[in-house]
């Protein structure tokens, strides 16, 4: 679950520099919690649920963000998954100084801690040692914190984003693609968003390279509301059911 391999897309339209649209003030705070649900066609198959909460890391005040997918009901007895994603990240540069992942899916089992060091432009990996990495290199469970914070209104249709993370012991280039703004329905409500395509890997778990759709608010919050998967046995949805503590009016919700 969540489980993702990125690669490099052709061009589309132009390349976008994250910091240059960067917030420097977070449009979350402390206390934040979105839940959703996790189908498979019509089968109801697990939990996922994203907790931002402010605590102190050598010293310094940072975010821990708090990423666990699940499975609940019949899927949970057939095959049980409990996957973790953890990440402490500077409040201002949402930059990650330790990211923690923890995989528990069927027999496979997975763990790392990763100490960032973003002045140096290297990570210390419990399982790979030191690897050089980019300029501010994210974790996976930064990535949507991140996005979070550009200023996504000043996108054009296929404009790309285009982030550095290091994940599953690699460093990987993370694009997604803006194809413009959207309203969806899903079990809790109607939403105006902007709709996002990130590149996937097509091969083991993907057919394509754009088998994979965020949908984020289109309100000051920016929280993704809906993920759809197309893979290779079909398609499976995450959908928002619940959110609380936001920081700004939930403006996105038409019913």
């Amino acid at each position: 679950m969540f489980i993702l391999t990125f690669c490099l897309l052709p061009a589309l339209t132009s390349y976008i520099t994250p910091q240059s649209d960067f917030s420097a003030t977070p449009v979350f705070i402390d206390g934040e919690k979105l839940t959703f649900r996790l189908r498979y066609g019509i089968i109801t198959g697990g939990e996922a649920t994203t907790t931002a909460r402010k605590t102190m890391l050598n010293g310094r005040e940072v975010f821990h963000t708090v990423l666990v997918g699940k499975t609940t009901g019949i899927v949970d007895k057939i095959y049980k998954v409990h996957d973790v994603y953890e990440s402490f990240f500077d409040p201002v540069t949402n930059l990650p100084e330790r990211a923690i992942r923890n995989i528990s899916e069927g027999n496979y089992r997975y763990y790392d801690e990763v100490d960032f060091n973003q002045a140096g432009m290297y990570i210390i990996s419990k399982r790979k040692g030191r690897v050089e990495v980019p300029k501010n290199t994210l974790d996976m469970a930064s990535v949507l914190y991140y996005v979070r914070r550009l200023d996504l209104n000043r996108l054009k249709i296929n404009d790309i984003i285009s982030l550095d993370t290091y994940f599953g012991d690699s460093l990987f280039p993370f694009y997604i693609v803006y194809k413009g703004k959207e309203t969806i329905s899903i079990g809790s409500g109607q939403y105006r968003c902007f709709k996002f395509v990130p590149i996937v890997e097509p091969g083991r778990v993907f057919e394509n390279n754009d088998d994979m759709t965020i949908w984020f608010s289109d309100d000051a919050n920016k929280i993704p509301v809906s993920i759809k998967f197309d893979i290779l046995v079909g398609s499976f949805r995450c959908d928002l059911v619940k959110f609380e503590n936001l920081k700004y009016p939930l403006t996105s919700k038409i019913k």
